[in-house]
C-alpha cells in the first residue's frame, strides 16, 4: 500500500495536483497530445516529447522553441514521485476544498490548465492512483481524460518558481554563507582545546519516565528524565518538533546529562507522533494541527516544571535533582518556537492573519501551513514569557510570521539558533535568518551547509515517515553524524556559559571551532552577528508570495522588488552581473 507521508499532507495542496471532492465516473479516454500555449501562440506536440524531457532534459525540435520555460525547475517538478494513499485522498481532498485555500489552489491549477473542469482534474487523480506505479505530475497528465490538454506554460513556470522558491533563495545564500561567514585567518598559533566536548562526559546516566496529568487542561504530559547521582547548573528541557516524540534527541539528553547537567525531555500531545494515527483515521487530514496546540505547547512546557518543581521536594528518587529555578531550553521545529515563546516572544496574530490570508498557498513551505494554523486564534498578541527559563536553543525553528516584525526583539535571554540550507520544511530565510536578525540579545547563529530539517534527530529516527518522505530528502542517519556531533558539542558549550565552567567552554562557541567540525559534505558556520552584506542579501531574497491578482502577476512583483532593492547591494560587479542575468531569466515575461 502506497504510504501518505506527514510531508505530502501538509504541501499536497502546494503542488496543485489534487483539489477534487468526489470520485468523478472515470473516462476511457487519455491524453496523448498537449498544446503549449504562451501568450497568443501555441504548439501541440505529443505526450511522449514531454516525457522525453523529462526523462532525459533533451529538447525535441518542437520543444526547442518553449526552452526559455523549461527549465530545470520544471523538468525536476515533473519527475517528482509521490505517495498517495487511496484511501485517506478522498476525504483530505474533500476537506480541503471547502477552505479557501483549497479555491485558490484550483483557481491557480485551472489557469495553469485552462479549460479543465474539478471532475477532469480529480478523475486524472484517480486514475493514476489505480493505474501508475510511479506517481509524478506527467502521469497525471497522461490520464488526463481528455486526448489534447491545454497547458499554458508561463503560468506552469510561474507556478513552478513559486514551488522552488526556498530551493532558489537556498541557492544564492549557500555559497554566500559560506563565504561572509568563514571565520577571519588567525594571527599567531590556533587554539587546541585539551579536551573535546563531543565525547560523553565522567557522570554515570540514569534515567527515569513520568506520566503527568494537567486536569485542568486535559492534557497528559509524557517524560523521559535524565539525570546523574550528582546534578549541576541549569536544567534542560528537550522539545520535540510536530509530529515526533520525547525520544527525538535521546543522544542530546543522554550526552548533556552525562556532564552532570539534569534533562527532561516531555512530549507535547496535541503534536507528537500519534498525530499521524489521528489524521489518518479520527481528524480533518486538512486541520493538521489546531490553533490552540501553539498555545498550549509553552503551557506544556510550564506546567512540566511546576511539576517538576512539587516532585523535587517531595519524591526521594529525584529529590534535589531539577534545578527548575534556572531553566535552558532546546527545542526543534515546533519545539523552537515552544523554546523562543518561553523566552519572551511575543505573537503577532495580527501580523500572521495577515501573511496566511494573503499569501499563495503554492508558494508556502510545511512551517508556514503549520504556523498559519494559528491564525484562528482570537488574541491580537500572546506572550509566554517563563521567568524560570534563562537561555534557549532553537534547531530549525518554526518562526516565520507568528512574531510579526518586532516581536523576537522582546526576547530577553541569551538565544542560540540552528539553521540548515537544505531545510525544506522550515527554510532557512523565512524561519532562522529573519529570527535571528530580530534579536536584540546575546543570540549565536550555527547555519549547517547541506544539512536538512531532520538531520539532528537521533539516529534512531532515521527510518521514520519524515525520513522516507517522497518530498523532502532527508539527510539522517550515519551520514548526520558529523551534525549530531556539532550539537552535543555546541549545546554543551552554551549550557556551560551558566556555570562556572564558561571560560574553559567559550573556545566551543567560536567561528574556529564551529568551522573545524566541517567535512566535505557539510560546511559548518557560526556567527554573533550577519555581515552586513548577508544582511542585504536577507532583505532583497525575503519577497512574499502572494495571491495573484488579474492585473499584476507575482513575477512582476519580484521583478519590481528586486529593482526597487538592488541599489542597497554592493557586491562584486561580476556578482552583480551573474545576478541580474539570473533574475532577469527568472522573472521575464516576454513571450519566446
Amino acid at each position: 500500500m502506497r504510504v501518505f507521508s506527514l510531508d505530502f499532507r501538509l504541501t499536497l495542496a502546494a503542488f496543485g495536483l489534487t483539489l477534487w471532492s468526489s470520485l468523478a465516473p472515470l473516462s476511457a479516454k487519455a491524453t496523448e497530445r498537449l498544446t503549449l500555449k504562451v501568450g497568443p501562440f501555441d504548439q501541440t506536440i505529443a505526450l511522449d516529447e514531454l516525457k522525453h524531457f523529462t526523462d532525459t532534459g533533451e529538447l525535441s525540435p518542437t520543444l526547442q522553441r518553449f526552452a526559455p520555460l523549461l527549465t530545470p525547475e520544471l523538468r525536476s517538478l515533473l519527475n517528482q514521485t509521490f505517495a498517495i494513499d487511496r484511501n485517506i485522498a478522498d476525504r483530505f481532498l474533500a476537506d480541503l476544498l471547502n477552505t479557501r485555500d483549497g479555491q485558490i489552489l484550483l483557481e491557480q491549477l485551472q489557469a495553469a490548465i485552462p479549460h479543465s473542469t474539478t471532475a477532469d482534474l480529480q478523475t486524472a487523480l484517480y486514475l493514476t492512483l489505480d493505474n501508475a506505479e510511479r506517481i509524478t505530475p506527467l502521469t497525471l497528465l497522461s490520464h488526463y481524460p481528455q486526448a489534447e490538454l491545454v497547458i499554458d506554460l508561463p503560468t506552469t513556470a510561474r507556478l513552478a518558481l513559486q514551488l522552488k522558491r526556498a530551493a532558489i533563495q537556498s541557492q544564492f545564500l549557500t555559497p554566500i554563507m559560506a563565504r561572509k561567514l568563514a571565520a577571519p585567518p588567525l594571527r599567531g598559533q590556533s587554539p587546541h582545546p585539551s579536551f573535546d566536548p563531543t565525547q560523553p562526559g565522567p557522570h554515570a546516566v540514569r534515567q527515569r519516565s513520568l506520566v503527568l496529568n494537567d486536569d485542568t487542561r486535559q492534557r497528559q504530559i509524557k517524560v523521559d528524565l535524565y539525570y546523574s547521582a550528582q546534578p549541576r547548573g541549569p536544567l534542560i528541557v528537550l522539545s520535540h518538533g510536530f509530529a515526533a516524540d520525547r525520544r527525538f534527541m535521546a543522544y542530546l539528553a543522554n550526552h548533556l546529562a552525562s556532564y552532570g547537567f539534569s534533562v527532561a525531555s516531555l512530549e507535547h500531545p496535541g503534536s507528537n507522533i500519534d498525530l499521524l494515527a489521528e489524521i489518518s483515521l479520527n481528524r480533518k487530514p486538512a486541520e493538521v494541527l489546531s490553533a490552540q496546540e501553539l498555545v498550549n505547547r509553552p503551557l506544556d512546557v510550564q506546567f512540566l516544571l511546576d511539576e517538576l518543581e512539587t516532585l523535587n521536594e517531595n519524591w526521594p528518587y529525584i529529590k534535589d535533582k531539577f534545578n527548575t529555578t534556572e531553566v535552558v531550553v532546546v527545542g526543534h521545529s515546533s519545539g523552537g518556537y515552544t523554546a523562543i515563546a518561553l523566552a519572551g516572544g511575543e505573537l503577532d496574530l495580527l501580523a500572521l492573519r495577515k501573511f496566511c490570508q494573503e499569501s499563495s498557498p503554492i508558494g508556502r513551505a510545511p512551517a508556514d501551513w503549520l504556523q498559519c494554523s494559528a491564525a484562528p486564534l482570537p488574541d491580537r498578541t500572546l506572550n509566554f514569557r517563563d521567568r524560570r527559563v534563562v537561555q534557549v536553543v532553537a534547531l530549525n525553528p518554526v518562526t516565520g510570521h507568528l512574531f510579526g516584525e518586532d516581536g523576537l526583539s522582546r526576547v530577553d535571554v541569551p538565544t542560540l539558533i540552528l539553521s540548515n540550507s537544505r531545510d525544506a520544511v522550515a527554510p532557512p530565510l523565512d524561519h532562522q535568518l529573519q529570527a535571528f536578525e530580530q534579536l536584540k540579545v546575546s543570540k549565536y547563529f550555527v547555519t549547517i551547509l547541506g544539512a536538512t530539517h531532520m538531520s539532528i534527530t537521533d539516529e534512531s529516527n532515521s527510518g521514520s515517515t519524515m525520513a522516507q518522505s517522497t518530498l523532502v530528502q532527508e539527510v539522517m542517519g550515519a551520514e548526520a553524524e558529523p551534525v549530531r556531533n556539532l550539537m552535543r558539542g555546541v549545546i554543551l558549550a552554551f549550557v556551560e556559559q551558566r556555570t562556572e565552567n564558561a571560560m574553559i567552554y567559550r573556545p566551543f562557541l567560536t567561528p574556529y571551532y564551529v568551522q573545524s567540525q566541517s567535512t566535505p559534505q557539510l560546511t559548518m558556520r557560526l556567527a554573533t552577528e550577519l555581515p552586513p552584506e548577508l544582511s542585504r542579501w536577507v532583505q532583497v531574497l525575503t519577497v512574499p508570495t502572494l495571491v495573484p491578482d488579474a492585473s499584476r502577476s507575482l513575477l512582476a512583483a519580484l521583478n519590481e522588488r528586486w529593482i526597487a532593492l538592488q541599489h542597497r547591494l554592493n557586491p562584486p560587479q561580476s556578482c552583480r552581473g551573474q545576478l541580474d542575468r539570473i533574475f532577469t531569466d527568472l522573472l521575464s515575461q516576454k513571450p519566446v
